[in-house]
């Protein structure tokens, strides 16, 4: 215990050390037992410090930099396609790039905290950009083969979407292997600041991977029911007419 003056007013500390469990939970637990076992006097306080009190501001500070970024890109997204369609289509890489983030860091035993948070903000921003290029691969396979613009084919439809999904997948693993290779130096850095971040590149690690199953896969797939379904619905003796 060390008793010392802040603010003009004469404060005890209580040094806590902690393994095996997070800051926040165990500070949870703790104020719980506190609250019921400790009567402060008049005039006395307590407050959770050190650490916890770092980690708290820079919560709040979460608090306003998470959705913020989310709101940027989608902002830029609609910007670029104009359309809500496709803006869709791609923000689906975020919450598949989150699966492979979470169990990821899952599978390392590491807790939520800041640098986590930093790493999935920087995880969002790459899924995101792997999906826009998918799209506009598909987008440019259907032009080159006249999907939309005169007659077709459901078969002319789905070797279009082959060929874009195909034309992507060396780009997109060399992205992938490229990011992945670059971070997994830091999951064996052992130096300063090693700890932090370790934490930063996990989510990216984990998230990298899900994304491209989605990027590779599942958006190709919707993107062929959401233009069967659209190019269905143009009538007939226009441009992208279904033939009966």
């Amino acid at each position: 215990m060390l008793v010392k003056t802040e603010d003009a007013f004469l404060t005890s500390w209580v040094q806590v050390d902690m393994e095996g469990r997070d800051l926040g939970t165990y500070v949870r637990d703790a104020k719980a037992v506190v609250d019921s076992l400790v009567d402060l006097p008049a005039g006395y306080t307590l407050r959770w410090s050190g650490q916890y009190e770092f980690m708290e501001r820079a919560i709040e500070k979460l608090k306003i930099v998470v959705p913020l970024t989310l709101l940027i890109i989608v902002v830029l997204l609609y910007m670029n396609f104009s359309n809500l369609r496709d803006l869709a289509i791609v923000l689906l890489a975020l919450p598949f790039s989150l699966v492979g983030g979470i169990w990821f860091i899952w599978a390392l035993g590491y807790n939520l905290s800041v640098a986590v948070a930093v790493g999935f903000i920087a995880l969002f921003g790459v899924a995101a950009e792997t999906g826009v290029v998918m799209l506009i691969y598909l987008d440019l396979a259907c032009r080159n083969r006249g999907v939309g613009s005169g007659e077709w084919d459901v078969g002319a439809l789905h070797a279009a979407i082959v060929e874009g999904a195909a034309e992507r997948l060396r780009p997109k693993m060399m992205t992938v292997m490229a990011i992945m290779m670059g971070l997994l130096p830091i999951m064996w850095g052992s130096g300063a600041g090693g700890t932090v971040m370790r934490r930063i590149a996990a989510p990216m690690i984990g998230g990298m991977v899900s994304s491209t199953v989605l990027t590779l896969l599942v958006i190709p797939a919707i993107y062929l029911m959401w233009r069967k379904a659209e190019l269905r619905r143009t009538p007939a003796g226009v441009p992208g007419a279904h033939p009966e």
